[in-house]
């Protein structure tokens, strides 16, 4: 199964909800592969951590071998590094996937990301795509790539605002290229339940009959120790809140698709 986690606005989590749901995954025994599209590498960094510096073979070399004719390219499996956790990959980021962009997108490559986690189909259960903070290129070949879109939200009113264009998006990507992508649901983030602006928020969005998972994540301090340390919250702190959030949350995913 794949999942490409997308919000066009910054900040909401994206990166933090890919890495913590696939560290779940991976420890429930499935082979798990984190894709990071993002530029910045926050993925990348989040897995590896400092060993992310000194990673050769990048997405962006998986790209840019597609911009010419190569006798023997690398297969993508190539490209693909263990982190420190069992039967937890990634294909990582690097600051070169941002000059590429606008090559890839003259030459048409939208579908080239598709090509290759078809490649690597018989080699894992679930994979789970990072993207930038944006509708570009990486983020609709994700979109073509993929069967399922998490949508972080972070009880924001720009957020709110934001959530109802991205959704026309998504369905413009399904209605063009990918009549298998579907809304698996929207993910309520950095949630303050003494806060009364993120209560009327989430329920208005319930209001709405949009999918709302049941399992809102807290927000907490923790996480940015669970950044510094390189350490998924169900590794750097298993009974934590947080951690047990985003347990009972890949519940929810996998009861919707089991």
């Amino acid at each position: 199964m794949r999942r490409v986690v997308f919000n066009q606005k910054g900040g909401v989590g994206k990166s933090t909800i890919t890495c913590n749901l696939a560290a779940i995954s991976a420890q429930q025994g499935l082979r798990t592969l984190v894709v990071d599209l993002d530029p910045q590498g926050n993925s990348t960094h989040y897995l590896l951590g400092d060993a992310a510096d000194n990673v050769d073979d990048t997405l962006a070399g998986l790209f840019e071998q597609t911009l010419s004719f190569k006798f023997s390219p690398k297969k993508t499996a190539e490209f693909v590094h263990p982190t420190p956790f069992a039967k937890l990959s990634i294909l990582p980021s690097h600051p070169q996937l941002e000059e590429l962009q606008g090559k890839l997108e003259s030459r048409y490559k939208i579908f080239k990301l598709r090509d290759a986690l078809d490649e690597l189909a018989d080699d894992f259960d679930a994979v789970f795509i990072d993207t930038p903070p944006a509708l570009n290129f990486y983020t609709r070949s994700a979109l073509i790539a993929t069967q399922l879109c998490l949508i972080p939200f972070d009880c924001d009113d720009f957020s709110r605002r934001a959530l109802y264009a991205l959704l026309e998006n998504v369905q413009e990507i399904r209605a063009d290229h990918n009549r298998n992508l579907e809304v698996e649901g929207i993910v309520v983030n950095q949630f303050q339940p003494r806060a009364s602006l993120p209560q009327k928020q989430v329920q208005a969005l319930i209001d709405e009959g949009l999918p709302i998972f049941k399992t809102y994540l807290s927000s907490s301090i923790k996480i940015r120790e669970s950044h510094e340390q390189a350490k998924p919250m169900i590794h750097l702190d298993p009974k934590h809140k947080l951690a047990q959030e985003f347990v009972a949350l890949y519940g929810e995913l996998a009861r919707r698709n089991g």
